[in-house]
């Protein structure tokens, strides 16, 4: 009989363990019901039809636990096309001491980043992105030393990047792209930085050489107010396999050993650079984008191995190399763009027949193109460059 009791005894307090474990810790609870009073779902969401407080928090749509602690918080419906979510994101959001993961899917959430998501400690990936976020990016974010994604793109955040962000030691990803963040790019101190986003903003000032680890992959800078000369910067980025500076003010000489990394996509589009294309290994690159600058210089013929090059809109002089020419008509190349250039020829006959699977354009240069060839709209209806403008060119 006393064995049949201590059974039950036993059976009894393994139970209420693991009862106790499956309770959410109290402040986990609280602050779940204050996250859940400022977020509403969008008409034809229900992503919180299952967060019922009379039942376990753990089972909540987009909530993940460990233990009695909530580890991940992903709000909202992330199938593609979903509504989203509306409101403001409570600050009772730092009580999740042991939160790793936080994301908003694309809503309308409005109002700034709360301070209070640097309580944080244990945050890896912070992403909201696509909502209408404002305000300035908390300096104190920088406390979050493991923060490894951060992703805050497509709001309204003003202000500046600030230099704590960079110091983030474990940060892989930095995706800010399309806000009003202005100032300069600050130094990143992480060697796991792989990518960083930052276009379509009004960022200001010149790239250090030492700002941008040796470590980056992707690289998007373009539609900025940037200034200052790239070239010892490029020389440190050994690993990157894309490339966007576009629509800059970046001035100074484009380095030839840029074309020796494995890029994929290479725009450097409407920017202010000045000097030459410098000599460099065969490019192996499929897309190169170097259109709407100022470079200058011959072509270089060890570009001629781009699969759709984009050189058009510079100062580019003299002939161009024979190895395009080859090249184009076993239809290597698909894509030529050399339009409003300063280029003098091509030893192209007029007899030639591009491949269908190719286009080639060399209208507005100093020169009578040879062929006459599909260009795009925006190359406009002149044919060759006015001779005044080649003289001056010239002189």
């Amino acid at each position: 009989m006393r064995f049949t009791q201590l059974n039950w005894c036993l059976v009894f307090l393994l139970t209420l363990g693991f009862l106790a474990e499956a309770i959410l810790d109290p402040v986990d609870f609280l602050a779940l019901q204050a996250i859940r009073k400022s977020l509403d779902d969008l008409p034809g969401s229900n992503f919180f039809q299952s967060w019922d407080f009379t039942s376990d928090p753990c089972g909540f749509a987009g909530v993940y636990c460990d233990g009695d602690k909530v580890v991940s918080l992903n709000l909202g419906d992330p199938r593609a096309g979903s509504p989203g979510l509306s409101g403001r994101i409570n600050p009772a959001v730092g009580k999740l001491s042991a939160l790793t993961e936080f994301s908003i899917v694309p809503g309308r959430i409005m109002g700034a980043l709360p301070a209070t998501v640097s309580q944080l400690k244990n945050l890896r990936f912070l992403a909201i992105s696509r909502n209408f976020i404002s305000g300035e990016i908390p300096a104190s974010l920088g406390e979050v030393r493991g923060l490894r994604t951060l992703d805050l793109s497509y709001n309204q955040l003003t202000g500046t990047i600030s230099p704590s962000i960079g110091s983030l030691p474990e940060l892989s990803n930095l995706i800010l792209c399309h806000n009003h963040l202005t100032g300069s790019i600050p130094p990143f101190l992480s060697q796991t930085l792989t990518r960083i986003d930052l276009k379509r903003n009004s960022l200001t000032g010149s790239i250090s050489p030492a700002s941008l680890p040796p470590s980056l992959q992707y690289v998007s800078l373009a539609w900025n107010q940037l200034t200052g000369p790239v070239d010892r910067v490029l020389l440190r980025l050994n690993q990157l396999n894309y490339l966007d500076l576009s629509l800059n003010r970046f001035t100074g000489t484009i380095p030839g050993r840029i074309f020796a990394f494995p890029i994929t996509n290479l725009q450097l589009q409407r920017n202010f650079f000045y000097g030459s294309i410098q000599p460099a290994n065969q490019v192996t690159i499929p897309t190169v984008d170097l259109s709407y600058n100022r470079l200058s210089g011959e072509i270089s013929p060890l570009l001629s191995s781009v699969e759709n090059l984009y050189l058009n809109s510079n100062r580019f002089t003299g002939e161009v190399p024979a190895s395009f020419v080859e090249r184009l008509l076993s239809a290597s190349i698909q894509t030529l763009y050399l339009q409003h250039n300063f280029l003098t020829g091509i030893q192209i006959s007029p007899a030639a027949e591009i491949p269908v699977s190719s286009s080639l354009c060399l209208q507005y240069n100093c020169m009578v193109p040879p062929l006459q060839t599909p260009c795009p709209v925006k190359a406009g209806p002149q044919k060759t460059r006015p001779t005044t403008q080649c003289n001056e060119w010239r002189g």
